[in-house]
């Protein structure tokens, strides 16, 4: 008979250098390069700071309040932390290498909570608030800290899940210059003023699809290979029940022989 130690679920709420091994099946932290603790109720990010070489990590779904730890993880792409209880960012300063932040359903107050991150130069995305799984942090009430964080990160691409591409964009300018026309009351009879050599506001090829060594686009080109993978075998499953039907139901309908 099995005690009842042996019948308990592993405790999940401290991150270990067993749990890490166990889970990426990699000998060493270090060697660890992508690695993925999401809705294990975890709370102490323990021993994660080892894992030196980490460039993804998904954390979602926890209940974590300390980012410290990952202080040392110069080398992180990726990070998602949405869903936890996170209201101090400030240990992200030292992921020099941070391209994409996912902070959504946190309780980060204001957006002075966020100028910590003013010295990451990689940054290209933010997500602060997530409407498909109604994630969002306190921050977000306050309606204009969008335009704030744009100002604040320059270079910033793509913000809670849209591409804005900074103050520097094509598209950003031109709803700007839009907005400004309307607020400066430039209408005549209800119309704008006739505006001569109008030309088109991008360039040929802008809409084309390009590699990008960013890791946000390699991110998406990895989810979306596992995403075919999974209908490719989800269609050879189909295809073996479909085929092993068939069989059964020719079998059913075949005429019987009698012998004579």
């Amino acid at each position: 008979m099995e005690s009842k130690k042996d019948n308990q679920e592993p405790d999940y709420t401290k991150i270990t250098a067993v749990l890490l091994k166990s889970r990426t099946g990699e000998f060493d932290v270090e060697s660890i390069l992508f690695l993925k603790l999401k809705s294990l109720g975890i709370c102490d990010l323990g021993c994660i700071g080892e894992c030196i070489n980490l460039e993804r990590l998904d954390l979602s779904g926890n209940n974590i309040t300390n980012l410290a730890p990952l202080a040392s993880l110069r080398l992180l792409l990726v990070l998602n932390v949405s869903a936890n209880r996170i209201s101090n960012i400030e240990p992200l300063s030292s992921c020099e290498s941070l391209q994409s932040l996912n902070v959504a359903g946190n309780l980060i107050p204001s957006t002075e909570n966020l100028l910590c991150l003013k010295s990451l130069k990689k940054l290209e995305s933010i997500r602060l608030k997530d409407n498909t799984y109604n994630y969002s942090n306190p921050v977000c009430k306050n309606s204009p800290y969008r335009n704030i964080l744009l100002e604040m990160f320059p270079n910033i691409k793509v913000l809670d899940g849209e591409r804005v591409v900074g103050r520097g964009s094509d598209l950003y300018q031109l709803c700007k210059d839009i907005d400004d026309t309307i607020k400066a009351g430039m209408y005549k009879n209800g119309q704008l003023p006739e505006r001569p050599d109008c030309n088109p506001w991008v360039d040929d090829g802008f809409w084309e699809i390009k590699r990008s060594n960013s890791a946000i686009v390699e991110e998406a080109y990895k989810q979306f290979n596992d995403v075919l993978h999974e209908c490719r075998l989800l269609n050879n499953r189909a295809a073996a029940v479909i085929s092993q039907t068939e069989r059964t139901l020719g079998g059913k309908n075949q005429p019987k022989q009698y012998a004579v």
